[in-house]
């Protein structure tokens, strides 16, 4: 591939914004200043619990609200407002002190209290089965944030009959260590799916082989980001040896994922010099650019039609590096200024086609990793001064305007929320979605009506403002929900099951919140021990689409005995 001209450096961004939770010290003149946090954002006060794994029964702390001593609980579940004159919930007190375990039996009796109370009062949201239903040309990605698209049509149609069937259950592959197999596509068509050193496409009929491209190594990366049938993954130009257990991850390829061949591959060298060709950790699309990036190595980016060689970013005098890019409506990056532990991170918009940047903030020192959430609207997630708890990764969303100033910030108060960003990776974030001018997140699993019970919540805040909304839809009762992906103005969410019930996927109304079943699988132990085996939480990919729902893994490993079964992805139909 031709090395291009290098592209003009990005424009000062403005100095100032956001790094620490208020206080903030003030910015410096010309920054732009933070919002001053709302007196009436509802509290999100569920104590902090360790996260189970996705999909399998749960456990653990009761329903409730941290309190001062001598505060009252505020009336029912974060999200729904209490009787007129009920108080404002209050802050959340440091963890600690001798008399936890009779504070928290006292704030599971408010917290049932109140729920009886709000029961009782007529203000405890439900299900519905009604609501829209919705999919866009491409199932895995997530529409921009335009208000507008309130009333935007989704594709998805609930099927003649929700209660699904196994479609097929593929077994891992054997192998002696952990391997990579990052990456699944859902097409009308198609599954395609990576597995070891190659990727595989599958019938939607009956599951069975459609094709399959050999990969000269295993396979490193790949971007959930389709555009004109094609996806990119990122693998090794060998298998590994004993000499080299892991070469490098170097090698670009471009996916027809309908043809079922690979359309180009490729690698590139620095910018810098030097004959090696530069190392990626991921990859992405947005429109008819494909951008990897590497956390110590750079980026660069290629034609997604025949591969040639756009723009790579040279490293300036201040050692500034793209550390990964996001794709969909935009592209974005994250650029990484300064040397260990100063480091500066700039959350930048480029053009594709140059790698210019059009928009460009300036997170406070202190931030050594950022994520993009969603690249139109521009927000971007970090974890704020080791806030988030239970390796979530991230504590905070900054929303950022068109100009590259901030808009919002909006706090995921730790333990109270099941957002997850990747530790380094920039587009790696999961259980949030962003459309209809929010974001959706889920509340943090917590005890239900009944002692044993566990669910939680899909709420919304609003990225004009950054306060949460009096969006609300309740997973019901030993059931935990999760969204996928925006399908027009409605939320595909799925639902882990009790220990008695199949999984669910169901579409929510972006207007109503009103919830629409569109599967229910088989509560049969066995179909359902395959499908609690997948989660979010841990490495797992999910695809719906017309109906057909499939679940993967991004790595497999040797299994601990002979006899363990486990698969590569298990799928699902409903009629």
């Amino acid at each position: 591939m031709s090395t291009p001209s290098t592209p003009p450096p990005p424009q000062q961004p403005p100095s100032g914004g956001f790094g620490a939770p208020p206080p903030v010290p003030p910015a410096p003149e010309g920054a732009p200043q933070p919002p001053a946090p709302s007196a009436q954002q509802p509290g999100y006060g569920y104590p902090p619990v360790q996260q189970p794994g996705y999909g399998y029964p749960q456990s653990g702390p009761g329903y409730g609200y941290p309190q001062q001593p001598g505060t009252p609980p505020p009336f029912g579940p974060p999200g729904v407002p209490g009787p007129p004159g009920a108080p404002e919930p209050a802050a959340r007190p440091a963890a600690g002190g001798g008399n936890d375990k009779r504070t928290q039996l006292m704030i599971v009796g408010a917290a049932l209290l109140a729920i009886v109370l709000i029961v009782g009062g007529g203000l405890w949201y439900t299900s519905g089965d009604g609501g829209g239903t919705t999919a866009q040309s491409d199932p895995s990605a997530s529409p921009g944030g335009d208000k507008n698209q309130v009333s935007t049509p989704g594709t998805e149609k609930v099927p003649g009959n929700p209660k699904s069937k196994t479609l097929y259950n593929h077994p891992a592959p054997t192998v002696a260590d952990l391997v990579s197999v990052n990456g699944s596509w859902l097409t009308d068509n198609t599954y395609v799916k990576s597995d070891v050193s190659k990727v595989v496409g599958y019938n939607l009929v009956d599951g069975s082989k459609k094709w399959e491209i050999p990969l000269t190594g295993e396979v490193c990366g790949a971007t959930h980001h389709v555009s004109e049938n094609k996806s990119a993954i990122l693998f090794r130009p060998a298998q590994p040896t004993a000499e080299n257990k892991y070469p490098p991850c170097t090698e670009v390829g471009v996916i027809d994922l309908e043809a079922g061949k690979l359309a180009w591959s490729g690698n590139v060298k620095s910018a810098t010099g030097g004959d090696k060709p530069v190392q990626f950790s991921e990859i992405t699309i947005s429109g008819k650019t494909v951008a990897a990036g590497g956390v110590s190595s750079g980026g660069a980016a290629w034609n997604l039609a025949d591969g040639k060689n756009l723009w790579q970013p040279k490293v300036d005098g201040e050692s500034c590096r793209d550390t990964g890019y996001a794709g969909g409506e935009a592209l974005g990056v994250i650029r990484k200024c300064g040397q260990h532990p100063n480091y500066t991170l700039h959350a930048q918009i480029l053009d594709p086609v140059t790698g210019a940047p059009t928009a460009s903030y300036k997170l406070s020192q202190g931030i050594e990793y950022a994520h993009i959430v969603s690249t139109k609207p521009f927000v971007v997630g970090a974890d704020v001064g080791d806030n988030a708890k239970g390796g979530k990764g991230v504590s905070d969303l900054f929303v950022i305007d068109p100009k590259g100033e901030l808009k919002a910030r909006i706090p995921l108060v730790a333990g109270s929320f099941a957002a997850k960003c990747a530790s380094t990776d920039v587009e790696k974030c999961s259980n949030m979605v962003v459309g209809n001018g929010k974001v959706y997140v889920p509340s943090a699993e917590h005890q239900g009506q009944s002692p044993s019970g566990r669910t939680n919540e899909l709420v919304s805040f609003d990225l004009e403002t950054g306060k949460q909304t009096t969006d609300r839809a309740d997973a019901g009762e030993r059931y935990t929900m999760y969204p996928l992906r925006m399908d027009g103005a409605n939320i595909i969410a799925y639902k882990t099951p009790p220990y008695d019930k199949g999984g669910q996927i169901v579409s929510i109304d972006g207007k109503t919140m009103k919830e629409t079943l569109l599967m229910e699988n088989p509560a049969d132990k066995a179909i359902r021990s395959g499908e609690t085996s997948f989660s979010p939480e841990f490495s797992s990919e999910f695809r719906y689409h017309n109906g057909k729902l499939f679940m993967s893994k991004q790595n497999v490993s040797k299994p601990f005995s002979e006899t363990e079964k486990d698969f590569l992805f298990v799928s699902f139909t409903a009629s």
